[in-house]
């Protein structure tokens, strides 16, 4: 499939402050990872954290914050955990199906999440 990525706008939860960027989708994260000197410029406070394992199977905890996210019209209240200053900004499964959205990996593009009852 090769990589995805998609613009993705994250606001501070009281709309004053925001992030215009471009995300990596990575279904295989579980929550959307922003580096923390972007998260802490929009005034997004921690108020937990999480482990989370890394792909070489270390466990790390991090910062746990909450943002709004937007991608393609859709907008959701979503977790972000505060990331290394140099990380490339994640859009995690979490906040992907929160936005409904599904990855089509033969056309390597978003579309519209259908599940079943």
């Amino acid at each position: 499939m090769g990589m995805l990525t998609c613009r993705m706008r994250l606001d501070h939860v009281d709309g004053e402050r925001f992030l215009e960027t471009v995300a990596l989708v990575d279904t295989g994260a579980a929550l959307t990872v922003v580096p923390s000197e972007k998260l802490v410029e929009m005034g997004v406070e921690p108020f937990d954290t999480v482990w989370l394992s890394l792909a070489d199977g270390h466990r790390v905890e991090y910062p746990l914050g909450k943002a709004v996210a937007t991608v393609q019209g859709r907008t959701i209240e979503t977790l972000v955990v505060f990331g290394e200053d140099e990380e490339t900004v994640l859009l995690g499964a979490y906040t992907l199906e929160g936005l409904r959205f599904a990855v089509d990996p033969l056309e390597g593009r978003l579309i519209e999440f259908v599940g079943r009852l």
